[in-house]
């Protein structure tokens, strides 16, 4: 099967830096996404995320011709939909985004093509999938009726890539490809071989989807581990950074770092896609996701202890007079993204109730988004530093270990960044 025009539905954090890849290898690809501004972005030859690199072979992309975004889908033959899986109410899967464009590229579809869904997707997702295309076009047979004679094929193939290292890993990793039928893994296969220098490794659609939910459940529960640790030791008087440094001395202990909790459009959601199928079974799924849910309260705690601590010391002073610098704002080191980040959950929450100023630090974004600009104040890290009275480590920002801390605060470390007191 040939691909020469290549279709990627969602233009985010994953959608455009695999469409960019594919373009790279002289395909034709049209990228589409429902951000006017984005589409604009990209169009221009630029780049509207953070990822190393990606601005190089998205300019090059679009220079030569192989890569443009439109917000309308238009005919292609393979289609890959990158959009959205948050959840919503009591974490329940939302998968309005599929749908929609599932039924954006539904009236484009002809016989023949492969649409696979790349979205981190609870199991029977891409099943669901299959059925809304086949509502909207009865005109071609599916998989789940018409299984190999299908006019067109379905498949799961999700992305498995680290932030900060997406193109490398786009490259390099190993793909899982679940199709429906194996007619369709192996379209899939073919696809992905056109940049994968991994292993295209097949399965169904449904094993595939249940992989990348495990991979990130099993990341869950260790991050969980950690953070459990972190609060016991405190209790305890303990230092944990020194305690895990001397458990992973043991041949057979790999003891995570603790965190503020646990972001990203992946490890904080995944796992209750997992409990909301199977809800009486996926017992230490949901422990590890409360474990890391609640860890921001924990912090919050310390914060306001720390607030109060300052006020002991400093009769005259009021919590008016305190000023709260937290540093990151990203769910990790090193990225622009904000997605369920605690450390941005825990500045917010501070900001809401600290009477006092309350200082962001976040050195890889120059603006807040939306509505958060109106609640947070962004600062550079030396106004933060020469203004504060209690400095909270959110995220170890590699441009933070040049830090100057010349004078007396009250430092939260939640990430073992200094692993002690300034005194």
């Amino acid at each position: 099967m040939s691909f020469e025009t290549i279709s990627v539905i969602g233009l985010g954090y994953i959608g455009l830096p695999t469409a960019a890849v594919f373009a790279s290898r002289k395909k034709t690809v049209i990228g589409v996404d429902v951000n006017p501004l984005a589409v604009d972005t990209i169009n221009r030859g630029e780049i509207h995320i953070v990822e190393p690199d990606l601005d190089m072979v998205v300019h090059a992309a679009v220079t030569e011709g192989y890569l443009r975004a439109t917000t309308k889908p238009e005919p292609a033959d393979a289609f890959l939909i990158a959009v959205p899986t948050p959840f919503k109410g009591d974490h329940e899967p939302d998968l309005s985004y599929i749908e929609s464009a599932s039924k954006a590229i539904a009236p484009v579809l002809k016989k023949g093509d492969l649409v696979i869904l790349e979205s981190t997707s609870p199991v029977g997702a891409t099943e669901q999938m299959s059925t809304w295309l086949a509502e909207a076009r009865p005109d071609l047979t599916f998989p789940q009726m018409h299984g190999e004679s299908s006019d067109i094929r379905i498949a799961h193939c999700p992305e498995r890539v680290l932030p900060g290292h997406v193109l490398r890993e786009l490259v390099q990793n190993d793909r899982v490809v679940g199709g429906m039928t194996p007619k369709c893994s192996e379209a899939a296969v073919n696809l992905y071989k056109i940049f994968v220098d991994g292993d295209c490794i097949v399965t169904n659609a449904r094993t595939a989807e249940m992989c990348k939910l495990t991979e990130n459940s099993f990341r869950d529960v260790n991050i969980a581990f950690a953070n459990e640790l972190s609060i016991i030791c405190d209790r305890l008087d303990i230092n944990v950074w020194e305690l895990i440094r001397l458990a992973n001395r043991h041949p057979r202990v790999n003891i995570l770092q603790p965190g503020p909790g646990v972001g990203g459009h992946c490890i904080a959601v995944d796992p209750w896609f997992i409990v909301s199928r199977t809800p009486e079974e996926a017992r230490l799924i949901r422990t590890a996701r409360e474990v890391n849910d609640n860890k921001p309260l924990w912090v919050l705690e310390k914060i306001k202890l720390a607030v109060a601590d300052f006020l002991q010391r400093n009769a005259r002073k009021t919590a008016k007079d305190v000023t709260i610098a937290c540093f990151g704002l990203s769910f990790k080191p090193d990225i622009d993204d904000l997605r369920e980040s605690p450390a941005l959950g825990i500045t917010l929450k501070v900001a809401e109730t600290h009477p006092g100023t309350v200082l962001a630090v976040e050195p890889n974004i120059n603006a807040l988004p939306g509505k958060l600009s109106q609640k947070l104040t962004l600062a550079d890290m030396d106004t933060a530093i020469r203004n504060a009275d209690i400095l909270v480590m959110l995220v170890d920002h590699a441009i933070f270990k040049g830090l100057d801390l010349d004078r007396s605060l009250h430092i939260i470390d939640t990430r073992g960044f200094f692993e002690r007191l300034i005194p």
